[in-house]
C-alpha cells in the first residue's frame, strides 16, 4: 500500500471513497457532498490518499496553514488539524485509517508542528478506538450552533511519536 498526495485526477474518486466511509454515520446529507469534495480542498489543505494496486481505499485532509473551510479561524502556529479521514467500507478493518494517520503525523512533524487535533462524532467507534490507540487524548467537545457535538482529541508530536 502507498501513502500519498492525491492528484488532481484523483480527486473524485478520493472524494467518493472518502463519502462511502461516512454513509450511515452522518446526519445531514450535504455533509457528504462536502466530503466528497476533493477537489475543492486539495487547493488549500493536503489531501492525502492511500493506493492499493492502482485502487484508492482511502484519504485524509490535513491542514498545515489553510483549512478546509476558509471562513474557519486560522490554525495555532504550533497545531495541524486532520480532517475528513474515511476508508473504503470494504477495505475497513485493515490498518489502513492507522496508515493515513501516521503519515499525517509524520508531515505535521516535517512542518514543524508540535501538536495534531481532529474531531469526530459519537457514532465513530471504531474510528475513535483507533485514536486512543495511536495515543490521542481527549480534548473539550465543540458544540455547533444546530446542538450537533464534535468530540475532540489531540495528539502532542514530539521527534519520536511515531
Amino acid at each position: 500500500m502507498e501513502i500519498r498526495e492525491a492528484t488532481d485526477r484523483e480527486h473524485a474518486e478520493a472524494g467518493r471513497v472518502t463519502a462511502a466511509a461516512y454513509e450511515g454515520l452522518v446526519r445531514d446529507p450535504s455533509y457528504l457532498e462536502r466530503i466528497a469534495d476533493v477537489a475543492d480542498r486539495a487547493a488549500r489543505t493536503a489531501v492525502l490518499v492511500a493506493v492499493e494496486d492502482g485502487v484508492i481505499v482511502g484519504s485524509l485532509t490535513l491542514e498545515l496553514s489553510h483549512r478546509v473551510n476558509p471562513r474557519d479561524g486560522p490554525l495555532a502556529a504550533h497545531r495541524a488539524h486532520i480532517r475528513m479521514l474515511g476508508v473504503a467500507p470494504g477495505h475497513q478493518g485493515r490498518g489502513i485509517g492507522g496508515a493515513l494517520m501516521r503519515e499525517a503525523e509524520r508531515r505535521a512533524r516535517a512542518a514543524g508542528k508540535t501538536e495534531i487535533t481532529l474531531h469526530t462524532t459519537e457514532p465513530m467507534t471504531i474510528a475513535r478506538a483507533m485514536y486512543a490507540g495511536l495515543g490521542y487524548e481527549r480534548t473539550p467537545d465543540e458544540t455547533l450552533p444546530d446542538g450537533f457535538v464534535l468530540m475532540g482529541y489531540r495528539k502532542v508530536l514530539g521527534a519520536d511519536s511515531d
